[in-house]
């Protein structure tokens, strides 16, 4: 599985099949009885989001997808009957919300209610047309106040089919959509006789959304995790961190998303990466912390690293294999100044991503209550923070199968006012993909910074080590404002 722009997604052409409930399941849906479960704290959040969005008349954005292709003629009622197993094996994809006042109410659908038919949509023949096309069904279907709050598709044709799926964001998350697109290929073979794996367990996000509120009852102000958090941000002035370089935008100005990809390493020279990374005492995780620590520092003068980086928490239950939105934030923040070479750093940003892995056991809303009510931060809490995630997909449960092998995955593209980078590492290779601000100025800082990662990244994994230089630091003349530190 590749991350990927969701324009770079262009299957051959063929005959557009849609899933959609049977109507006797769409009005059962409609009068699914109000369930008493919160969502969980993203939920909540993305759901008022999503609110107000459509009041303002937005097209909705917050949606993320996958597809694959699958060889064979595509059998329709087995493909239904897999996605009705699906559906059932995963209890937040029975629900669908609605927004009172300050309120987000739930409503859960029975389990004998999942029933689909297919619709033949007409024919896809051109590139444009078809993203068109998935663009508006995402847009329009895969949204959490109607059930079902995902999509499914199909473009068939002689001896092969495109298979798509997407969901609203309030029912997923990037390991999910890693993990979906294998189980509903799963399904579907089993269902047509062939043998594929049984899908494992898979707890639901219900019981995690009231778990979590439970978990984040337990800190207080004064609570260690807390602590960090603040103790983190009072050194940062109290201010969300920034991609480093000026993206073209005043202080608060967002533009809409340019989806940005880089080729980083191979696979020989990632291995080489890695044990670069466990030879200076860290991780590859910590060490991709580490080179980015590096590029802001040689290119905008960033004594310290200080991001926010996505956290798992699956591990809180047997979410492993669950769909849903099983995550949590955290700030990473080491010094690198003072450091003659990436092996000096490295250990720093080692202790500095195991220190945000221990202070996300607090939930980020948890945190920033506290930081809000203390003064920690204030308008900051409006802010969407430049973030970095890394994400090492060798582990998931279905690499090495077809479907994931050829499966891409890709986000709605809304607005943004950072450049937040999703660095990721497969059997192939090491790459990345950025959200970022679609500007002039933008895409000029954009690919420098990133031509000079990829630099720092394939020094360490020719020679072992990198050592610092100030030699590419371009300081802004007084006054010319934009660069954000």
């Amino acid at each position: 599985m590749i991350i990927t722009a969701m324009g770079s997604w262009n299957p051959a052409p063929g005959t557009l099949l849609e899933w959609h409930p049977t109507d006797a399941a769409r009005v059962s849906a409609a009068a699914a009885p109000v369930d008493s479960t919160p969502p969980s704290f993203l939920q909540e959040d993305h759901l008022k989001a999503a609110w107000a969005a459509r009041q303002r008349g937005e097209v909705h954005h917050a949606y993320t997808g996958v597809a694959t292709e699958i060889d064979g003629d595509v059998d329709t009622d087995a493909m239904s009957r897999a996605l009705a197993a699906y559906v059932l094996r995963h209890e937040v994809l029975r629900c669908w919300f609605e927004v009172e006042g300050n309120s987000v109410i739930r409503h859960v659908v029975a389990p004998e209610v999942p029933a689909f038919e297919v619709l033949d949509a007409g024919e896809s023949t051109d590139d444009d047309e078809f993203q068109r096309y998935v663009r508006h069904r995402f847009s329009v279907e895969a949204t959490a106040d109607v059930w079902p709050g995902f999509v499914v598709g199909v473009v068939a044709r002689p001896g092969s089919f495109t298979l798509y799926y997407g969901a609203d964001h309030a029912f997923t998350d990037g390991g999910s959509q890693a993990l979906v697109i294998s189980e509903l290929a799963d399904l579907y073979s089993n269902e047509i006789g062939e043998q594929a794996p049984t899908p494992a367990s898979a707890g639901s996000h219900l019981t995690y959304a009231a778990e979590e509120r439970a978990r984040a009852s337990t800190f207080g102000p004064d609570s260690a995790e807390i602590a960090a958090w603040r103790d983190i941000f009072v050194r940062h002035e109290g201010r969300m961190p920034r991609f480093p370089l000026d993206l073209g935008l005043s202080d608060g100005e967002r533009a809409p998303v340019r989806i940005v990809e880089r080729h980083l390493l191979d696979k020989d020279a990632t291995a080489a990466l890695d044990a670069a990374c466990k030879a200076a005492g860290a991780r590859m995780s910590s060490g991709i912390f580490a080179a980015v620590g590096i590029t802001d520092f040689e290119l905008a003068g960033n004594e310290d690293y200080f991001g926010i980086t996505v956290l798992s928490t699956r591990h809180h239950g047997d979410f492993a294999q669950s769909q849903g939105w099983f995550v949590n934030f955290a700030p990473v923040a080491f010094e690198v100044a003072g450091s003659e070479t990436f092996s000096d750093i490295a250990p720093r940003a080692h202790r500095g991503f195991e220190h945000a892995k221990q202070i996300a056991e607090a939930p980020v809303h948890a945190v920033l209550g506290a930081l809000a009510a203390d003064g920690t931060l204030g308008s900051e809490l409006a802010v969407s923070p430049n973030m970095l995630s890394y994400i090492d997909f060798r582990w998931f449960p279905g690499v090495g199968r077809d479907a994931d092998t050829r499966a891409k995955h890709f986000t709605g593209e809304g607005s943004t006012s950072n450049a937040s980078m999703w660095i990721n590492r497969d059997g192939e290779q090491l790459y990345l993909v950025a959200q970022t601000p679609d500007t002039a100025v933008a895409a000029e800082s954009v690919q420098r910074y990133h031509a000079h990662l990829a630099h720092v990244l394939d020094t360490i994994a020719r020679e072992g080590d990198y050592t610092l230089s100030r030699d590419h630091l371009v300081q802004e003349p007084a006054g010319a404002g934009h660069l954000d530190h």
